[in-house]
């Protein structure tokens, strides 16, 4: 049975367009958090009833996963209730002194509803349940630590999707290519084959997943596994306060939320999808039938009206009652799930030169 299901008490029943309204009503400011732990949790659903009803009251907005093995959370909460939350989440014996994160770029309209879900597992890897320890997790470097470890030569690993590092990483970083995190997971073992007894780095956006790398790895075998703490948006933030310290980060750090990234330096590395030109704006496809996430620089986007391809540019061109005729049966997609790499560079060839 769906643990999510008969739950209409806890489910926003605002349309996204009047939750957006509401959202640009307020009158204060809103801080972008973010924070996770691997704990046992030994009812997911009882726990996910409960921060619902505490958290909806304090006007908090984001998306939230829990399951057995811990909690995952992305959110937004009104600047001038964020102590009273930070003490209310911390007042839970699983979440005493849970690290938060403070977004770097942030315009408050990161999310605009409440949503918590119960989930097998709160970073999927595509293998069974215990499997492995997620709990036994490698040493956590401060950005300090971090930079330390990078110039002596360790090893260092993005575990992050190919759609993420695209637009930055850290320098010499090895970036697999997988679209999943469960795809990634074998794929980094095999890249580090014969590696085992090196000084191996993790890092990903705010350490969930290279957290889990990191026990993953030790159960293979690697000796000295270490992870970002607090992931890049951390590093962001320690190299924000102390300028000593110098920003070995390039490009833009993904986020998912409605921002998609928050830059960390001036450099830009990626390049339009279509035209080639330097450019690290993520865009989805304007036709919702497709929604493919790419970059897409201005120039681009004016031309080709934010379409990955001309057959999609016809799509949004027809009345919107005929648009949701070719919507009707097929299931909503939803953000962020297409996001697998397309050769878009030759889509508008024709159309540009006709």
């Amino acid at each position: 049975m769906d643990p999510n299901a008969s739950k209409k008490h806890l489910l926003n029943m605002l349309s996204k367009e009047d939750a957006l309204k509401r959202l640009y009503a307020e009158d204060f400011k809103r801080v972008t958090v973010s924070f996770y732990r691997y704990v046992m949790i030994e009812d997911p659903s009882d726990l996910r009833d409960v921060l619902f009803q505490e958290w909806k009251k304090l006007q908090v907005f984001g998306r939230i996963y829990v399951a057995h093995e811990g909690i995952n959370a992305q959110l937004s909460v009104p600047e001038h209730l964020l102590e009273k939350f930070t003490a209310k989440v911390h007042s839970r014996k699983e979440f005493a002194n849970i690290p938060f994160k403070i977004a770097i770029e942030d315009d408050g309209k990161s999310f605009f509803k409440l949503t918590i879900k119960v989930r097998e597992q709160i970073v999927a890897d595509g293998l069974p349940i215990n499997e492995y320890d997620v709990t036994n997790v490698g040493k956590h470097l401060s950005a300090e630590e971090w930079n330390k470890a990078m110039e002596e030569g360790a090893v260092i690993v993005d575990m992050r999707n190919h759609y993420e590092s695209e637009i930055g990483h850290f320098e010499g970083a090895i970036c697999p290519q997988s679209e999943t995190f469960k795809d990634e997971l074998p794929e980094v073992k095999e890249m580090l084959e014969g590696k085992e007894g090196e000084k191996v780095l993790l890092y990903c956006t705010g350490g969930i997943r290279c957290e889990k790398t990191s026990a993953y790895l030790k159960h293979h075998g690697f000796e000295d596994v270490n992870q970002l703490h607090g992931g890049i948006i951390d590093y962001a933030r320690q190299i924000e306060d102390n300028k000593q310290l110098a920003n070995k980060f390039k490009g833009k750090n993904f986020v998912f939320d409605e921002r998609l990234a928050e830059r960390i330096s001036t450099e830009v590395i990626s390049a339009c999808h279509q035209c080639g030109a330097l450019s690290d704006t993520h865009v989805n496809c304007k036709n919702v039938n497709c929604n493919l996430l790419f970059i897409q620089c201005e120039a681009c986007q004016e031309a080709h009206q934010r379409c990955c391809t001309p057959e999609c540019l016809e799509v949004i061109k027809l009345p919107e009652e005929e648009q949701k005729k070719l919507r009707q049966g097929i299931e909503n997609k939803k953000r962020f799930h297409s996001h697998q790499k397309v050769d878009l560079r030759n889509a508008f060839k024709d159309t540009d030169n006709s």
